[in-house]
């Protein structure tokens, strides 16, 4: 049995035999299509508003505040629900088996097929970590998750992924057996905006995926 919380990216890679990439072209599309996604002038000033809360406290806020005071808002304003298809859920059971291994743990964020109760995950995964002396490796963590998620959809469907360490997001995706991540986006400066269209566009994608 692996536990999300206790795996690292060394680790997966010897058990699961995956192959890290500097770029993945599917993860450079996501990054290139959020670029065209508008951001509004209300958008802007919330935003602004989450940054400056951010800044004053990123070195003192842990996991459950850093969630509570800024990602949560942030997901709020995208609105990660729609027609009682998919929801963004907190903190949910997931499990399964990857080549032989069973894997298991509580992501701190998925998002996934259902209105109540999450069903089948589609796209996003979280590992929310503090800025100063974050617990374990949240890469790892997060694609961990990543693989049940993969495993659950049949591999039909790339995987995408976040963690966040205090003010830095880092996105990724997951195919196969091939993984890769951005480099990271700062939400006390400029990030922010990047942070939210990448965040929309996501939405439109498992929107058009749900609606098929």
């Amino acid at each position: 049995m692996l536990t999300f919380k206790d795996c690292t990216l060394e680790q997966l890679d010897e058990t699961f035999n995956l192959k890290p990439l500097n770029k993945h072209l599917v993860l450079e599309d996501l990054l290139k299509q959020s670029k065209k996604i508008a951001v509004s002038k209300q958008e802007r000033n919330y935003l602004l508003v989450l940054q400056s809360y951010l800044q004053d406290n990123v070195l003192n806020w842990n996991e459950q505040e850093l969630a509570m005071h800024f990602i949560g808002p942030m997901f709020a304003l995208v609105q990660f629900s729609y027609d009682h298809k998919f929801n963004l859920f907190a903190e949910r059971p997931l499990n399964g088996t990857v080549d032989g291994f069973e894997m298991s743990g509580k992501p701190d964020g998925m998002i996934a097929t259902g209105y109540r109760e999450p069903k089948k995950p589609f796209f996003c995964f979280q590992e929310y970590k503090r800025e100063k002396d974050p617990n374990g490796d949240p890469a790892g963590q997060a694609l961990a998750a990543m693989l049940v998620a993969q495993e659950i959809n049949e591999h039909q469907l790339p995987i995408y992924g976040c963690y966040v360490r205090g003010r830095q997001w880092f996105f990724m995706v997951l195919q196969g057996k091939e993984y890769s991540m951005s480099d990271s986006y700062v939400a006390t400066q400029a990030g922010i905006f990047d942070i939210l269209r990448i965040l929309k566009k996501l939405k439109q994608m498992i929107i058009e995926s749900v609606s098929q």
